[in-house]
């Protein structure tokens, strides 16, 4: 948590016309934070301050700011947004990763997603971590590390679905060790997978 208002800060003091804004929304409470997410003309980093902060108090009202935060292309903004979102614990949410981490025209941008998914460990998680990762299996496919958190993630869950696709990544040089071991925790939690 630290880390990203320290960030938020740093962008903050980037925005001199705004110097009250950061320490205001730092100890505002929950109204006023979600008063703030609506506000026109608000930075970026005071959007993501208020939806963060929300997040991180279990406070639905900041669902949205954060999901679109988690498909934005920098990925400290994606990261911290799916920080706020798996403690939030709003039911939407692993819908909502599913459908950024299957979004084939956002795949630069799925990695956060990918691990959201792992780490909530929703009925949606493994179809659409097997769904990505099948994708991504395509030689010469760029997106190896969304991959490698495919198959992470995968073993996490040790879901029996996941065999055929992880059997496939160990061809893969960049996924082989992982997926290895994505199957030794599968046929550990299921030995007749």
């Amino acid at each position: 948590m630290n880390d990203v208002l320290e960030r938020l800060r740093a962008e903050a003091d980037g925005s001199p016309e705004y110097a009250d804004l950061y320490p205001e929304l730092l100890v505002a409470g929950p109204d006023a934070l979600a008063a703030s997410l609506t506000s026109a003309g608000r930075p970026l980093w005071a959007r993501e301050l208020a939806a963060y902060r929300l997040g991180m108090a279990g406070d639905r009202r900041a669902f949205e700011p954060l999901v679109l935060l988690l498909n934005h292309r920098d990925p400290l903004r994606c990261e911290a947004a799916a920080q706020a979102l798996a403690v939030l614990g709003d039911p939407r949410t692993a819908r909502a990763a599913a459908a950024l981490a299957t979004n084939g025209l956002r795949t630069a941008y799925a990695l956060h997603p990918v691990r959201l998914l792992a780490a909530l460990r929703a009925p949606e998680s493994a179809p659409a971590l097997i769904a990505t990762l099948s994708r991504l299996l395509a030689p010469h496919d760029p997106y190896w590390r969304v991959a490698l958190a495919c198959v992470e993630g995968l073993g996490a869950l040790a879901d029996p679905r996941a065999r055929d696709v992880l059997v496939r990544a160990q061809s893969h040089p960049r996924l082989a060790v992982a997926a290895t071991d994505a199957l030794g925790r599968l046929l550990a939690g299921h030995p007749d997978a």
